[in-house]
């Protein structure tokens, strides 16, 4: 089975036209704010509780609902596994060009508009969905195909992939569209049926989603899409005797009060539950004495860099000023303006989290080279800041914000690294600039269980994680479907047995 060509930038680099993004925006702002109904069997829910979603660039379920979602998944379960995995994996493939084709600008626009997203990282983000797919399908594919390597003559020795047995809730972020995708459809793709609770800040983007599944040939009842109030819903789905996985992404506090809740549960199942999870981060640059210096700024300007090293000799001869100046041209506004590097945070929570951090860096001696404010008068907007502070231990170092930089001694550099190892329980990613391979070397054997995921002079982007940061089944590879699946091996015998007794008993 081939699989159609990875189709991140397809909507808006390859086409360079964005004059249908801008067409879909101008539509979806009539819409405002976005309305979305529970989808549990073959239709909408109609009820009085329609959820809406708030864009947060401009801020002018109940039990039986849950329960009907459960029941039917449970129901679908059946007959969608039972489908011959060609037909599944021809709906996903449809998906994925659906995704990058006819609903690409839509998906785009309404990652900008909820999520706050810029044009450029909201094309990533969307139609990364597509290639998530057909990575999938081509990983599944693979694990089909191993099988024992030999077969004894007069038998056949085969392995079975199987869903796994009850039903999967997905519970996804509001920060990345793709992964409010995947977590629905990796479970799926192997045959399990799912109980879907999108971030309320991520549900018109998610809906979306799901009705380009739909359109791409999912039968009802297989991704139940819920989008009620998460403590209700999860609590009501982790508490069903056919409960069978977590697929989570989100903070570390609430993944580890799940798995708390999942523990309590546990007699309750039939089985043993499995826990998926990704969650918070605090990655790191560190930048060595021979790092170059634009390179190593370039690493700088957005992936969710929390936390900055940087050779004192290199942050005075030049890569503070170049930072700074580079910082001060980031234009910061409505992403329906192309020319915004920078959206809104999320909603109020978020905003008034950083700006009680940077009082918090202020406080503790922290000194504020650039930005440090905030307007919420129309939008949730707050100015790109970075913070230099003399504490490596510093709450702003530990804690899961952007912005601060700790400069250390060139002398001190495997101190350093030893104190990037035991700042923080998270190991999502980091980044090690220099030009010389003995200091990349080194970083990398010393950071060791401090990022799931580690780059040689580029940015951090992709979480890959370990620690506190999640379980480590690697999203985007074939490990994670190892996780949705019951193997079984079966033996099929070609040749009677006749006597009972062995050939010794027979002398």
């Amino acid at each position: 089975m081939s699989t159609p060509q990875l189709a991140t930038f397809k909507c808006l680099q390859s086409k360079m036209n964005l004059r249908g993004l801008e067409a879909a925006l101008a539509q979806m702002q009539h819409e405002l704010p976005f309305e979305v109904s529970y989808i549990v069997n073959d239709s909408l829910i109609r009820t009085d509780k329609l959820v809406k979603q708030a864009i947060p660039s401009d801020h002018a379920a109940d039990e039986a609902t849950v329960a009907n979602a459960i029941d039917g998944a449970l129901s679908a379960k059946f007959e969608w596994e039972a489908m011959p995995w060609n037909d599944r994996a021809a709906i996903f493939l449809c998906t994925a060009e659906l995704v990058s084709g006819k609903y690409c600008y839509k998906l785009v626009a309404a990652t900008m508009l909820g999520q706050g997203k810029n044009t450029w990282q909201a094309d990533i983000d969307a139609v990364e969905l597509s290639d998530f797919l057909c990575f999938g399908v081509k990983y599944v594919e693979e694990l089909h195909a191993q099988q024992p390597p030999k077969n004894a003559v007069g038998s056949w020795n085969r392995i079975e992939y199987h869903a796994l047995e009850g039903f999967v809730l997905a519970v996804s972020p509001f920060n990345f569209t793709a992964i409010g995708g995947n977590l629905p459809d990796v479970p799926a793709i192997v045959g399990n049926t799912v109980v879907w609770k999108p971030s309320p800040a991520a549900t018109y983007s998610n809906y979306l989603i799901y009705q380009i599944l739909a359109e791409a040939g999912v039968p009802p009842g297989v991704i139940r899409f819920i989008p009620g109030p998460p403590p209700e819903v999860v609590a009501q789905a982790i508490s069903h005797p056919n409960f069978t996985v977590l697929h989570f992404t989100g903070s570390t506090f609430i993944f580890k009060k799940l798995w708390k809740d999942i523990a309590t549960n546990l007699d309750n199942y039939k089985g043993h539950p499995r826990i998926i999870g990704e969650t918070g981060g605090k990655n790191f640059h560190v930048i060595h004495k021979s790092a170059e210096i634009r390179n190593a700024y370039q690493g700088q300007k957005c992936s969710a860099l929390p936390r900055l090293y940087v050779s004192s000799s290199l942050w005075s001869s030049g890569f503070k000023d170049l930072l700074l100046s580079e910082v001060a041209k980031i234009k910061i506004r409505s992403p329906s303006d192309f020319s915004n590097f920078i959206g809104p945070v999320i909603g109020r929570p978020a905003h008034d989290k950083i700006i009680g951090f940077i009082q918090k860096a202020k406080d503790a001696g922290g000194e504020v080279l650039i930005g440090g404010t905030g307007d919420d008068s129309k939008g949730y907007f707050i100015q790109p800041t970075v913070i230099l502070t003399k504490d490596p231990e510093s709450v702003t170092m530990k804690e899961e914000i952007f912005g601060p930089v700790y400069v250390y001694d060139d002398t001190n550099y495997e101190q350093t690294l030893e104190l990037i190892e035991n700042t923080s329980l998270y190991a999502l990613t980091g980044s090690i600039f220099a030009t010389e391979r003995r200091a990349l070397l080194t970083a990398k054997n010393k950071l060791h269980n401090t990022a799931g995921n580690v780059y040689y002079n580029e940015k951090c982007t992709g979480a890959v994680v370990g620690r506190a940061s999640g379980t480590n089944d690697k999203a985007r590879s074939i490990s994670i479907f190892y996780r949705f699946i019951s193997v079984r091996s079966i033996k099929e015998n070609f040749v009677g047995l006749e006597d009972f007794q062995y050939p010794s008993n027979l002398i």
